[in-house]
């Protein structure tokens, strides 16, 4: 294996792609992630489409061996990537071609070849574009008056993880909102008269809060003796947010331990309960 410093293995990881190479990334950080102490050196070679391309790649794997995982489906390229592999001992994967293969045997045919074909311009592209520029146009309370546009509007005291949590929503396509709770301050009326969108109230323990909230208070070099981290003020917060959400018929959901990707997922699933409901009402 790779280097190890301070205790930490480092290994050496080319992501080889004819289209972004997201899903490389997010493959590969996701096995990477079932591995304490080891962390990999990403080396990324996206729109890798010409033979010329792929062999300055390769270069590059000579002068640092290690994992090679790829998403090519050009034949010709595989080989050849597969061939400098085999001669330099290095393990070299299709991180795709297994999925392929399960999907051409239960659906009787064989895959079109499309480089990059998730990544096309279609209907779905451009609703997650729409859904982006909307979120971002309403985030921490802005625009308020247009929130009845929103599909999903989350609400929490700071630090509750709205702003990453709604961007990961509208890149799934779902136009969100979020504002914060703040103490002695209402909600605006615009808010509080949604009848369409789903509203998500996000908490969190306070002890969780106190400790991300001490930690942005020392990256702005504030005083650490702000009643943004007082305990009891802090708890009496997460109070108020969730009697807020209990009086007014809101789920809410408890992020201390869930990570982005994990309230997200609660927040869908909401979501689709909340179509249901809409739909059936119609």
């Amino acid at each position: 294996m790779g280097a190890k410093q301070l205790g930490r293995h480092y290994f050496h990881l080319h992501l080889i792609s004819d289209a972004t190479g997201e899903t490389l990334i997010a493959a590969s950080r996701a096995a990477a992630a079932q591995y304490e102490g080891v962390a990999s050196i990403e080396h990324v070679y996206p729109l890798i489409r010409s033979r010329s391309q792929l062999d300055r790649a390769i270069a590059k794997i000579e002068e640092a061996p290690g994992i090679v995982l790829f998403t090519l489906v050009d034949q010709e390229l595989t080989t050849r990537l597969e061939e400098a592999c085999r001669e330099m001992s290095l393990p070299c994967l299709s991180v795709l071609q297994p999925v392929l293969n399960l999907f051409q045997s239960y659906i009787g045919a064989a895959s079109t070849h499309r480089p990059g074909a998730q990544h096309m311009m279609n209907a779905e592209y451009f609703r997650r574009i729409e859904a982006l520029n909307f979120t971002m146009l309403h985030d921490d309370g802005q625009q308020v008056d247009n929130f009845h546009a929103a599909d999903i509007v989350l609400l929490g005291v700071s630090r509750t993880s709205k702003t990453p949590t709604s961007i990961y929503l509208a890149n799934r396509g779902i136009k969100t909102a979020n504002i914060p709770i703040v103490p002695g301050v209402p909600l605006p009326e615009p808010v509080l008269r949604l009848t369409g969108p789903l509203i998500v109230g996000l908490v969190a323990s306070a002890e969780r809060l106190v400790q991300i909230r001490q930690n942005r208070l020392l990256a702005l070099n504030a005083s650490p003796d702000s009643p943004y981290v007082d305990r009891l003020l802090v708890a009496e917060e997460v109070m108020r947010a969730r009697r807020l959400c209990a009086e007014r018929g809101w789920p809410i959901i408890d992020v201390t331990r869930r990570s982005i990707e994990e309230t997200a997922a609660a927040v869908i699933d909401l979501y689709k309960i909340h179509q249901s409901k809409l739909t059936a009402a119609s």
